[in-house]
């Protein structure tokens, strides 16, 4: 006889530790691990409920006392260029986009280092080696990607996105660029393009990450139409930016008990 059973992760709480977005204040991570035959299943479901992946683990915010980090995504279908974004693609008709394997590589470090160098000195990546990069792009038990951007003049590596490839979209995991490139704005560029990858594939979404109101580092993300925020247990279409806040108070997160308890997990076949 078949039936079936929800897969039944253990779910974990980070320590706190300085947020990276919001000077002053403490950030806490809910997360669980990644791993076996079924991971696909499980990343798939979790990511569709504003968690992330890094490596083998998957992690959503889950601060004592804030509920600012919001994760977003864009609707494909409901995205349209607007000027600034069309000048940045005209900008970039000189750069080519291959798709490999997650194998890193030296120029990807280099072109790494020279990133966190210039954007991100004092981040909490700043001091990974060539070891901690490698296992950040290699170590995926799903479907990953790493699309290389070159510029098609020189065939140097100017843009790298480590992108897994969700049932319903595909997930810009992490992403950096050629720091001294900035009329080229290729950030933006490599969002522009990821849409449209999605839309030749047919997959509806395209995940950002985590927007944070109050952070200058993330609202280039609210510069895209399209762009739904998980919030309330649900994603809906982003309103207005201004009307989001990023107060803190007590009760603006869930005990962790009912978090976990609220998680919509995917199920699984077993033979009986």
């Amino acid at each position: 006889m078949h039936h079936t059973l929800p897969l039944a992760p253990q779910f974990y709480v980070t320590a706190p530790q300085p947020c990276p977005y919001l000077e002053g204040r403490m950030e806490r991570k809910l997360f669980t691990a990644l791993q076996g035959e079924e991971a696909e299943q499980l990343n798939n479901a979790l990511s569709q409920q504003g968690f992330r992946r890094s490596q083998n683990v998957l992690y959503r915010p889950s601060c004592a006392d804030c509920s600012a980090c919001l994760s977003a995504r864009i609707d494909v279908a409901r995205f349209a260029p607007n000027k600034s974004q069309r000048r940045t693609a005209r900008a970039n008709t000189g750069v080519t986009r291959k798709a490999v394997s997650p194998w890193a590589s030296e120029p990807q470090f280099d072109l790494f280092r020279s990133y966190l160098d210039a954007r991100h000195a004092d981040g909490g990546m700043a001091d990974m080696d060539v070891f901690e990069f490698a296992a950040m792009i290699e170590e995926t038990p799903i479907r990953s990607r790493v699309v290389e951007y070159a510029d098609s003049d020189s065939g140097a590596l100017i843009g790298v996105s480590l992108t897994d490839v969700l049932e319903d979209g595909l997930s810009m995991v992490y992403s950096f660029y050629a720091p001294d490139r900035p009329r080229q704005s290729l950030g933006t560029y490599m969002i522009l393009d990821h849409i449209e990858i999605a839309r030749e594939a047919g997959l509806p979404y395209v995940y950002l990450g985590y927007w944070v109101p109050g952070s200058a580092k993330m609202g280039y993300k609210a510069r895209f139409s399209g762009l739904e925020l998980y919030f309330g247990g649900k994603w809906q279409t982003m309103a207005d930016p201004q009307n989001y806040t990023a107060d803190m108070h007590p009760l603006n997160t869930d005990p962790i008990a009912e978090q976990v308890a609220n998680i919509q997990l995917p199920d699984r076949r077993a033979k009986r």
